[in-house]
């Protein structure tokens, strides 16, 4: 190689070669600083978009485990609720057990089952929390019958996002009472239809049970809309059972006005059992039977297989406008233990009540199950992101400890290197000396 005093190529080399090495310095010191391999973009572009979809996730989940943890509270208040008023409903039980004896002081009786039922209501009044009752449900607007848990963010392999719920379904156990006062539906109308469906059909007793039928539309079943059996006395025995009043020709009307999320099912279920308690208060269970079929929404009548046992059978629908949506306890206002009668039918009435109690428990406790399922899979999923993000982008420290040192001294090396090569064209001074 000719020796210059214009071009030192040497010196350019260890040029080079000293800025690679203060470039691979400078990076491995910047991991250590951060703790990442790739902290920005211009480190890997491909793999910091990936982390920062997946951090925008976890964001996402965290703010899901926010949300479910309200869900869990908002249950739990209403669960403790309903198993305060589980509990309530066995002593006023019991109360009408006591009543039931001879040797009793009824009316003492009575009061104490008034107050139990004001403790009642004023317990599902005050099961809220930050607003929300998910023991009442007596309002008329679709949908407000069923309270959405946000419960995951689904990310598609296009990067489309769609959010979960959890739904959990109200458990109405309020006291108050129900009132049909809006239009009666027209005879076939599109509430219900079928021979009995507004206009009366007289089923006459016989070895061979006469029937009649109407069909519950469920696409029409909303919340405020108002159902009704009426019974009207025809003669015989099942006569002077069914009327409320003495006297030929008198009605025993059981109403039921649907709340939001019911289903044809439920409003045939609910006027199903009053007819069934009617029916055995008066002493003539199984004189009427209703079945229904869930596929069609028909309900078939049966009756009597009594001659001469014969009753007027009609179902009623009214338009929700005017209705009022009664509470699912609404028959405890008519437990009366002040006489034999209302003892005895009180018995009836309140195991139906224990039932509905029950049945909102048993909600409440699979709503709460899955709550904390999904919770717990929230704070799993969790940390498994934040470990992905860290397998990605973290940097292995050991290596770069190591590294640090081997590039520190390639430095040095080649500081000492450049100079040595700075030095080179001083060596062309001694050629002319």
């Amino acid at each position: 190689m000719s020796a210059s005093i214009l071009t030192n190529t040497s010196a350019m080399v260890a040029l080079q070669t000293l800025r690679s090495t203060n470039s691979s310095l400078e990076d491995v010191q910047n991991q250590i600083s951060t703790g990442k391999r790739v902290a920005t973009a211009k480190d890997n572009a491909a793999i910091f978009a990936i982390t920062q979809t997946m951090e925008s996730d976890v964001a996402g989940f965290k703010a899901i485990s926010e949300s479910l943890a309200l869900g869990s509270s908002t249950l739990a208040t209403a669960s403790n609720a309903s198993t305060k008023v589980g509990e309530l409903l066995n002593e006023i039980k019991g109360k009408i057990v006591a009543a039931n004896e001879d040797n009793v002081d009824r009316t003492q009786l009575q009061a104490e089952v008034e107050s139990l039922r004001g403790q009642i209501a004023g317990i599902v009044g005050a099961a809220q929390f930050n607003g929300l009752n998910l023991l009442s449900n007596t309002e008329k607007t679709a949908g407000s019958g069923t309270v959405s848990v946000l419960s995951s963010l689904d990310r598609a392999s296009d990067g489309t996002v769609t959010s979960s719920n959890i739904d959990v379904q109200k458990q109405d156990l309020g006291t108050g009472a129900s009132a049909i006062t809006g239009t009666a539906e027209t005879t076939g109308g599109v509430f219900l239809s079928g021979a009995a469906a507004g206009a009366a059909v007289t089923l006459t007793g016989a070895a061979t049970a006469p029937t009649t039928t109407f069909t519950i539309a469920d696409a029409e079943v909303v919340a405020g809309a108002g159902y009704s059996i009426v019974l009207a006395s025809g003669a015989g025995d099942f006569a002077s059972g069914v009327n409320t009043t003495t006297g030929t020709g008198q009605v025993s009307e059981i109403q039921y006005v649907a709340r939001d999320g019911d289903t044809a099912q439920d409003v045939f279920d609910a006027l199903n059992r009053k007819l069934e308690a009617r029916l055995e208060a008066a002493d003539v269970a199984g004189e009427v039977t209703m079945a229904f079929n869930s596929s069609t929404g028909a309900v078939t009548v049966t009756g009597s297989t009594t001659t001469g046992n014969n009753v007027s059978f009609r179902a009623d629908a009214y338009l929700a406008a005017g209705n009022t949506v009664g509470g699912g306890l609404e028959d405890l206002a008519n437990i009366d233990v002040s006489t034999d009668a209302g003892a005895a039918q009180a018995l009836t009435d309140i195991e139906l009540l224990i039932e509905t109690t029950i049945e909102a428990q048993a909600a409440f406790g699979t709503s709460e199950k899955r709550v904390e399922i999904q919770s717990e899979f929230m704070t799993s999923l969790i940390d498994s992101f934040k470990s992905g993000i860290g397998a990605l982008v973290d940097a292995d420290l050991e290596e770069a400890s190591a590294r640090l040192q081997a590039l520190q001294v390639q430095q040095q090396l080649g500081v000492q290197a450049l100079s040595i090569a700075n030095q080179a064209p001083q060596n062309i001074l001694a050629l002319f000396r």
